[in-house]
């Protein structure tokens, strides 16, 4: 286990910045000394005006701004609605004046990869005051350069173009030369906004020089509050105040001045107006940052690809995914490890797939896998540094919990994985089931997307693989098992050598008597549990059931011996396999369910090939009890007819809408129920006085084994001995002993995890099957253990400030 620091790293400077010292300090004298109202003609305003059009002049002076005006506002978004708004306040009173309709219609152009306050706005402004224009997206290409031809071919018809100086999620800075003279050569009259919100102190502006007609910049963006910001307007162009009221900004914006953000924001722009390319630091010095953190990244994640192409970008942003990976899960791991990262832009950031990636062409595992990495430009060496170290052992953590091979093996220091773990990616789930006394391994139902996590896994644990199998012949695509299986031949017993078109070897351990009895054909997996093969056809014609547990010395498989069920399509979490393809045999799925019943105990977890709803498992006892057609079909007293079955299932298969989904559905499948019984809700700073007294309780960190790795200082919380760590891709495996607990004796089951998502998310598959003690702690433990940031050493060698 790493001892966790007691540090935060900051790298995500794209979404905000700490606070310039000096800012902060003219903030604070703003309102302890010089609170006048800057309106006011006494001494005291007239000292506060002083402020507000000292902070202008260095703004001009900072922006390359000699003429035209400076309006300060709440922050970019702000400036970005001035802008546009003023621009179709504008359109509009042309028209009226012309009392003529364009021969074409007219356009309003925003790049594809523009921050969504800009194409927001436009949409709301145009709607809004009824311009009626047409809404075109300038396409970017792989570089996230946007299209100068595609401008040159609309600029004539556009009213209105924004673009951006650098991309906030890649750092891609656009040639602002290249797209002036794209659009100039066209159109002389169009607006021309330009978001500067991540161009500021990294290189020179000189917006006088240009016919940017409105350019955005947000304090929080350069190590000044949030809260302020400011829009610069061309001499001439139209500004229409968007608040009206009290002639303050000389009329453009309405309102008492933030004077302490505008005296804060004035503190850095002075700082600024120091330096000869009004930058924070030397362009090489962030350069050699940018290299020592791809570096680390290369040496942590060998399988890294980088989204953003260094060569035309900013050296504060490093935009990355790594193959096999979800943003989410690499979020996680860098939380764990007290890195502070993002997905993307922080207004938007929802842990899906960035649109800028998608614009850019980018494949989708880069895009919904992508992680930006941004730097201040004040970020000292010894940041950096730290940084670096901490990259690399989220790297190592990764390699001792088996989910990415490492470069060598010696650098691997992982512990034996025994039981049962769910790999997921979205609705599909690939099991794999492993033996830490025996080595044995048996895969069931791989899926190409979660094979290289499935082949990790065997690699790291040098584990023997039995076999591995589908469950059916999926419907939506071919099973990659032989890829998998040539990928891991190495690790392959004899028996995961078959002809079988579902993996099932040829050469077996013996015939297990069933509780129906019939008899199965088995494999011995440990020295406690077989696995034994059923033939339960219906979702698809050729579909089988693999059953887990305990062989008694007579040569039985009792069903309350039956631990795990690996039921493919044919019971799902809140609903049955749909049974309308081609491939479906459904007057055997009536027969298969019944049978199945008799196979296995009701709370016999199952393990099906999709999950929905996010619930990981379930039991037959839960499916009946939540599934009137279920429980009717297997009911021993009264059960439906075969000729009802025939005509009930079709009508509800009928039901079934794909279109909805980014994947065909395999069958109809409930919402899952939501209740805040298992939440726990405890004020911040009396966790540790709970814990102390639930010392009782079964207390679990859901968190996976890199992030637990990263453990604080469990003390901290009045723990003696860390929890017991049951990651989530783990939980089905523990499900039968955590029921059994239950059942022995009602003991307290608190799950926890960081932010109390996952935790809820364990409490919930717990309680729905059985356990009514489970609870979670609501909101996690994240406010309730100690971290600070590495502070910025400001006056470092190499930086201006």
């Amino acid at each position: 286990m790493i001892v966790r620091k007691s540090t935060e790293i900051y790298l995500d400077s794209n979404a905000t910045t700490a606070v310039l010292p000096a800012a902060a300090q003219a903030a604070r004298e703003a309102m302890e000394d010089v609170y006048g109202n800057p309106s006011s003609s006494h001494i005291s305003g007239l000292k506060a005006r002083d402020i507000l059009e000292s902070a202008r002049e260095l703004c001009r002076d900072v922006l390359g701004a000699r003429d035209g005006q400076i309006v300060f506002t709440s922050g970019a978004t702000e400036a970005i609605q001035m802008g546009v708004f003023s621009t179709l306040c504008h359109v509009r009173e042309q028209r009226l004046q012309a009392s003529t309709d364009a021969d074409e219609p007219r356009l309003l152009l925003y790049g594809a990869t523009e921050h969504k306050a800009v194409p927001q706005a436009i949409q709301h402004w145009n709607h809004l005051l009824g311009i009626g224009n047409r809404i075109v997206e300038i396409p970017v290409d792989e570089q996230g350069q946007l299209d100068l031809e595609f401008i040159r071919e609309h600029a004539a018809n556009a009213d209105l173009i924004c673009t951006m100086a650098v991309n906030n999620e890649t750092g891609v800075t656009v040639p602002l030369d290249d797209i002036e003279s794209a659009i100039r050569e066209e159109n002389e009259s169009a607006m021309w906004l330009v978001d500067c919100v991540q161009a500021v102190g990294k290189f020179q502006l000189s917006l006088s020089e240009t016919t940017v007609d409105y350019a955005a910049v947000s304090g929080h963006k350069i190590y000044a509050p949030k809260g302020i910001g400011l829009l610069y307007v061309r001499k001439g162009s139209p500004l229409v105040p968007l608040l009206a009221g009290g002639g303050q900004e000389h009329g453009a914006r309405g309102g008492t001045e933030n004077l302490p953000g505008v005296a804060a924001i004035a503190a850095v722009l002075d700082q600024l107006a120091q330096s000869d390319t009004k930058t924070f630091a030397a362009h090489q010095q962030l350069l050699a940052n940018r290299k020592r953190i791809v570096t680390a990244l290369k040496q942590a994640f060998p399988s890294i690809v980088f989204n953003t192409p260094f060569e035309s970008s900013v050296p504060t942003t490093i935009n990355f995914a790594v193959e096999g990976f979800q943003n989410k899960e690499l979020l996680d791991l860098f939380d764990a490890a007290g890195i502070r990262v993002s997905s993307g832009s922080a207004c938007g950031s929802r842990v899906v797939g960035s649109y800028v990636l998608d614009a850019m062409g980018l494949p989708k595992w880069r895009s919904e896998g992508a992680i930006r990495m941004s730097f201040g430009p004040l970020t000292g060496e010894s940041e950096i540094i730290a940084a670096c170290e901490r990259i690399e052992e989220a790297g190592r953590a990764l390699c001792d919990s088996c989910r990415v091979l490492p470069v060598s093996p010696m650098q691997s220091n992982s512990e034996p994985v025994d039981g049962l773990v769910q790999l997921k990616n979205g609705s599909m789930c690939t099991w794999c089931l492993m033996d830490a006394e025996t080595g044995n391994a048996i895969i069931v139902d791989p899926f190409e997307e979660l094979s290289s996590r499935a082949e990790s896994l065997i690699r790291c644990q040098q584990s023997n693989v039995l076999a591995i199998l589908d469950s059916h012949a999926h419907v939506d695509h071919d099973s990659c098992r032989s890829e998998l299986l040539a990928a891991v031949a190495e690790f392959a017993a004899p028996s995961a050598q078959t002809d079988d078109l579902l993996g099932w070897p040829a050469a077996v351990d013996g015939v297990v008597s069933m509780e129906d009895g019939t008899t199965a054909p088995f494999l011995q997996f440990s020295s406690k549990w077989i696995i034994a093969q059923v033939e339960l056809p219906g979702h698809t014609k050729i579909g089988r059931v693999y059953l887990v547990g305990t062989k008694t010395d007579d040569g039985r498989l009792p069903a309350d011996q039956v631990e795990l069920a690996f039921t493919g399509d044919m019971v799902l979490m809140g609903g049955i396999g749909r049974t309308d393809f081609p491939c479906s045999a459904i007057d055997a799925m009536y027969s298969s369910l019944r049978r199945l019943c008799k196979l296995i105990a009701p709370t016999t977890i199952l393990c099906p090939t999709h999950d929905y709803n996010n619930e990981f498992a379930t039991t037959m006892q839960r499916e009946r009890d939540s599934n009137p057609f279920l429980s009717s079909i297997v009911c021993d007293a009264s059960p439906i007819s075969l000729e009802t079955f025939l005509k009930q299932k079709p009508e509800i298969d009928q039901s079934i809408t794909d279109e909805t989904n980014s994947e065909l559905i395999c069958g109809l499948i409930k919402g899952p129920t939501t209740s805040c019984e298992s939440a726990l809700e405890i004020p911040r700073g009396e966790l540790k006085a709970f814990f102390g007294k639930h010392r009782e309780a079964w207390i679990i960190d859901v968190r996976e084994p890199h992030e637990f790795s990263f453990a604080q200082d469990w003390s901290e919380l009045g723990f003696e001995t860390p929890p017991k760590n049951v990651p989530l891709t783990r939980l089905a495996g523990f499900l039968p002993a955590m029921v059994r607990m239950h059942n022995d004796a009602a003991r307290d089951v608190i799950f926890l995890c960081r932010s109390g998502r996952r935790s809820g998310v364990a409490a919930s598959v717990a309680r729905r099957l059985g356990v009514t003690t489970a609870k979670h702690i609501a909101g996690g433990i994240a406010l309730n253990v100690s971290t600070r940031c590495v502070a910025d050493d400001w006056s470092e060698p190499g930086y201006m400030i």
